[in-house]
């Protein structure tokens, strides 16, 4: 049988990195044990994850395909149906998103407090359309690059813990990133793999159909829309995180809501001496907030033109507290469902 050489190289690039983790599974070989029985025994297809197998395992088998009885060997596995999501392999303690980028591709599942839910997130602006750019220390900073690492950051908290998740504006080759000076790209697609057009009209339309199809597409779920963008003021106007939602909207309320009081309440952990002064107002006016159906909330995480903002902003630490706590609301509210 001839082995797929695509298919052996993911798996060893894999193995190599998940073995680091303690990810991957190993069992042991019990006498009497074939790769079939022992693949088996895994609720793994052996017919079509033997060749996977044999050359993961490769250097611990007799003549190439025998097991040792006693020794222990690692276990394959990949999605029967790949998630849209861009998930490539599902391990035994895991999964792999190279969206991410290497350094945060595996996602440990934490818990399963947001099983059944789906989520469209989309960071404002991109391909383009940069959004709100400043100058930083010599250097142009640009909305969309810190608007999407806040929204990948999001992502891998709410795949962590149970929820299926689409994200909407995406970049292949960007990943994760924890400088504080994003360089500026202009190779955003919309999902699955659209161009991005100039007319920010038509960039607008491109992206509530991808949401509203994915809709129809999981009719009866609990399914929730979380956009991200950077706002752009004075530069005197200190902002605290805030966040809009649909007039009409109950559930679109409760979600912004939820997090808003999240917002609100580790800001009385972290920062006692200090008022969080963020809002949650509705403003159906917005074209995404107008025309979108899953119930939303619009966040603007700072002001990219203020000094202090710029802090939260930029320090990849505070992108992920803002990911963490954006998870954290958008849990309280599956809660209340």
């Amino acid at each position: 049988m001839k082995i797929n050489p695509l298919l052996s190289l993911l798996f060893l690039l894999l193995a190599i990195n998940a073995m680091g983790q303690d990810s991957l599974l190993v069992v042991t070989a019990e006498r009497g044990d074939g790769v079939y029985s022992l693949l088996r025994k895994q609720g793994v297809d052996p017919f079509k994850y033997y060749d996977t197998f044999l050359e993961m395992n490769q250097v611990n088998l007799r003549d190439g395909k025998e097991l040792y009885a006693g020794r222990k060997y690692r276990i394959p596995y990949i999605p029967e149906t790949p998630e849209t999501n861009g998930a490539v392999a599902t391990l035994a303690k895991g999964t792999e998103y190279p969206l991410f980028g290497n350094k945060y591709a595996f996602v440990s599942p934490v818990s399963e407090k947001l099983k059944g839910a789906v989520y469209y997130l989309i960071s404002g602006h991109g391909g383009p359309d940069p959004g709100a750019i400043e100058e930083h220390q010599g250097k142009t900073i640009a909305e969309d690059e810190y608007a999407y690492d806040v929204t990948l950051r999001l992502a891998r908290e709410l795949l962590s813990h149970g929820a299926k998740v689409y994200i909407i504006v995406r970049d292949e080759n960007d990943g994760i990133r924890d400088e504080r000076i994003l360089e500026i790209d202009n190779d955003e697609v919309v999902y699955p793999n659209q161009q991005i057009p100039l007319n920010q009209l038509e960039r607008l339309r491109q992206r509530v159909d991808a949401v509203n199809k994915l809709y129809y597409e999981n009719m009866g779920r609990y399914q929730r829309l979380i956009v991200t963008h950077v706002d752009s003021r004075s530069r005197g106007q200190n902002i605290d995180v805030f966040f809009y939602h649909h007039e009409n909207s109950k559930n679109g309320k409760r979600l912004a809501e939820s997090i808003h009081d999240t917002f609100y309440h580790k800001y009385r952990q972290y920062q006692p001496n200090r008022q969080y002064e963020g809002t949650f107002t509705d403003r159906s006016g917005l074209y995404l907030i107008k025309n979108t159906l899953p119930a939303m909330a619009y966040i603007e995480i700072g002001n990219l033109r203020n000094k202090r903002d710029q802090q939260r902003i930029l320090d990849p630490d505070n992108r992920q507290a803002l990911a963490k706590w954006i998870s954290e609301g958008a849990i309280l509210d599956y809660s209340k469902r």
